[in-house]
């Protein structure tokens, strides 16, 4: 508590009761405030870092179900190009043929190379690929986005129904 004979100051004629537990306590809730915000903001950065790292998670699985199933395509493809291959010597010759051999074993290939990755070595190959030639991967997109956009909009055609 201030003293009567304590120096006062400007404009100040008198201590008003109870005015120094108030300062007090306006000093006490200024301390702890910037404590109860710095845990709230490491409560928050946790739970933000445990849900990146669940999304993180989510996405490796999708890219792994991803590659999974277009290595399956893949060798799919390639398996029905190789069979192929005797027709086309019966009807165009053993050369045309022999390059359908070729396509097949290049599709098998990439299939399997596919195959063999994990999601984040594929994201690795992807993004050392977009380094490396960002035109090509700027026209890949574009395509991609292209044949999306038809598919996307020949399905929402089909769902109309018909006069």
């Amino acid at each position: 508590m201030i003293d009567q004979n304590d120096h006062l100051p400007e404009g100040t004629d008198s201590i008003v009761a109870g005015a120094s537990d108030i300062a007090l306590n306006q000093e006490h809730s200024t301390v702890t405030q910037p404590t109860k915000r710095g845990q709230l903001v490491d409560k928050v950065k946790t739970s933000s870092g445990k849900l990146a790292d669940q999304a993180a998670d989510k996405t490796r699985g999708l890219v792994g179900q991803g590659l999974e199933r277009s290595s399956e395509a893949l060798a799919s493809v390639s398996k029905m190009v190789g069979d192929t291959a005797a027709g086309i010597d019966e009807r165009l010759g053993t050369e045309y043929g022999d390059y359908a051999r070729k396509a097949a074993d290049a599709i098998d290939g990439a299939a399997n190379s596919l195959a063999s990755k994990t999601p984040d070595e594929l994201i690795d190959d992807t993004r050392d690929f977009v380094k490396r030639s960002p035109g090509i991967a700027l026209a890949g997109a574009a395509v991609v986005g292209f044949v999306l956009a038809r598919l996307v909009k020949t399905g929402l055609d089909s769902d109309k129904p018909k006069a």
